[in-house]
């Protein structure tokens, strides 16, 4: 094995985000029959706010509240409580991509694990535990407690100084986002892997290491 540390992102490259399928579940939960419009909206306020938030233009919290401060006038409840119902929708409909298992069984003891991702702390320990994926990793490195979020290469460093600092040519970083997990690992000098599961072009100016269309291709790939 190439790597003593492999890192992967979570929100779509270990994990399916379903989040048409959470809001339909969320507001279905408080009576709403939430529409692909509705969705479409909302997007129009969220995705903005996650770039902002990977830009440390806003806090976590920040996102948090004004993703969903119209949808908590409407409902009586805070932004906060919605959020928090978002989340919990998100964990009751939590999927593996698919050969996740399989590659984690197969790095289990070859490489060490950890998680970076800039999802929500309310999120990721339960979703390790219904996926019974827990005891895979020795770190889950959370955007929202280290107070900054990929690319920022502080959230990487932290987690280097977890890993105790081991050499950065042997750690690995794997995730589906070109900008976010791979820009930020190439800045923070550690090799990378896009998971590009889309069959996206390669963002201009972004080389990784690897580039692999499925987690069993990465699999693959790290033991050929």
């Amino acid at each position: 094995m190439k790597y003593d540390w492999i890192l992967f992102d979570a929100d779509e490259t270990l994990f399916h985000f379903d989040s048409f399928g959470g809001m339909q579940l969320m507001f279905e939960r408080f009576g709403v029959d939430f529409t692909r419009d509705d969705y479409n909206a909302y997007q129009l306020i969220n995705k903005p706010l996650w770039v902002d938030y990977q830009e440390g233009k806003i806090t976590a919290d920040e996102l948090k509240h004004i993703r969903f401060e119209g949808w908590a006038a409407k409902l009586g409840v805070t932004p906060f409580e919605l959020n928090s119902a978002f989340l919990q929708a998100m964990a009751d409909i939590c999927t593996l991509l698919p050969g996740a298992k399989e590659l984690l069984d197969a790095l289990s003891g070859k490489a060490k694990l950890g998680i970076i991702t800039n999802g929500f702390t309310e999120l990721q320990a339960i979703r390790l535990e219904r996926t019974g994926l827990t005891n895979y990793f020795e770190h889950v490195v959370i955007s929202e407690e280290v107070g900054v979020a990929k690319p920022d290469l502080g959230i990487f460093d932290y987690a280097h100084q977890l890993m105790g600092l081991p050499c950065k040519s042997r750690v690995l970083m794997v995730g589906d986002n070109p900008h976010s997990d791979v820009l930020g690992g190439i800045n923070f000098g550690i090799e990378t892997c896009w998971l590009n599961t889309q069959g996206a072009s390669t963002p201009e100016g972004i080389q990784p290491n690897y580039e692999v269309t499925s987690l069993l291709h990465l699999k693959d790939t790290l033991f050929a």
